[in-house]
């Protein structure tokens, strides 16, 4: 058993502190220029059908008493009006909560968005986020893109505390017009993520967006209950 899941196992075993979650987990979209209405709309949806899937809601609702708590951001150019909050933190209790989350991401619809890419501007915005739940053992920034930064501060610039971990979700395109898939990965294995057990996972395309994101939820997901810890 690895140290990080020793610890998360001692915290499981002495219980919830009162105003303690599981792990705090905000999830940034991009919506940049390269990313047109469908595809927008596979992300959202997907994102929604992923938190249903069976394995990831009997993680989310497994101890309602020390829940996870989710925030979902969409990102696009550098200047502040291009990140806007989906959804805020909310804390997954009960299939009521977790209806609430997928309803929101259903209904949210499309607004104008900056044509570039600024990754690490999002990457600032969403550890900012995460800044404010400080009560969460674990606090992890989940980033999807589809291409490399091109705007804005370097994603390697910027700086990161130690508490956090930062996960990217890498789309290809599978006519490999635009960036492979290996390379847009390997982009984001050396500049984007950091922190404990920090992974790329990766989608073909945004057709596959939903089972990336489903697989990816596990993985971050993963020892936040007895069943996970072995």
């Amino acid at each position: 058993m690895t140290w990080a899941r020793a610890l998360l196992l001692s915290l499981v075993l002495a219980g919830p502190a009162a105003g303690e979650c599981r792990q705090a987990l905000a999830l940034g979209l991009d919506v940049s220029g390269s990313v047109d209405s469908r595809e927008y709309r596979l992300q959202l949806d997907g994102l929604a059908a992923a938190l249903n899937t069976p394995a990831v809601r009997d993680v989310l609702l497994g101890d309602p008493e020390w829940p996870v708590r989710l925030a979902v951001f969409e990102w696009s150019g550098p200047r502040k009006f291009n990140r806007r909050l989906l959804l805020d933190w909310t804390a997954i209790r009960s299939e009521a909560d977790l209806s609430q989350v997928t309803t929101t991401l259903q209904d949210t619809t499309r607004r104008a968005a900056d044509p570039s890419t600024a990754l690490g501007e999002a990457m600032r915005f969403g550890t900012a986020l995460l800044a404010s739940q400080s009560d969460c053992p674990k606090r992890t920034l989940d980033i999807s893109g589809d291409g490399k930064s091109n705007t804005g501060p370097r994603p390697h610039d910027i700086d990161s505390p130690t508490w956090l971990t930062v996960n990217g979700l890498t789309i290809g395109d599978p006519d490999a017009r635009r960036l492979t898939l290996q390379e847009l990965s390997a982009y984001y294995t050396a500049n984007v993520i950091r922190g404990p057990g920090a992974f790329v996972e990766t989608a073909l395309g945004f057709d596959d967006y939903e089972q990336a994101m489903a697989r990816k939820l596990l993985r971050e997901l993963e020892g936040l209950s007895l069943a996970h810890l072995r």
